[in-house]
């Protein structure tokens, strides 16, 4: 089981900046998919999920309208596309596989976790 994510980066507050998470495919079938993130000295928290199908995503009110999830069943990779992005939004992004097809916000509803990369927002 394995998810590599990828695409973290030092920006300028509102620039743009597309995450990616590639699972194996045992990891990635018929499963919901999920970014969370944490900044130094807070817990992890939920970023946006994703079902299964792709039908269904979720964001948390801090990223909503400025955050996508989307994935590439095809490709085992789910994205995650920020835009706007804030020195509040710096932190280590994770990408986790769901436990479920469908989409979840809660970290114990992620069984496996990638190793995180790291977005910086400059001011």
């Amino acid at each position: 089981v394995q998810l590599q994510a990828f695409g973290g980066g030092l920006v300028q507050a509102g620039a743009s900046l597309r995450l990616s998470c590639a699972a194996s495919r045992r990891t990635f079938s018929n499963n919901g998919m999920g970014w969370f993130r944490q900044a130094p000295g807070k817990e992890r928290e939920f970023v946006s999920g994703i079902s299964w199908s792709g039908s269904s995503t979720y964001y948390a009110d801090s990223v909503k309208g400025r955050f996508t999830i989307s994935r590439d069943n095809a490709k085992n990779t789910v994205y995650l596309q920020m835009n706007s992005l804030k020195p509040e939004d710096t932190a280590v992004y994770y990408c986790a596989a769901g436990r479920y097809s469908t989409t979840r916000s809660e970290l114990s509803d992620y069984a496996y976790w990638g190793q995180g990369t790291l977005v910086t927002v400059s001011s």
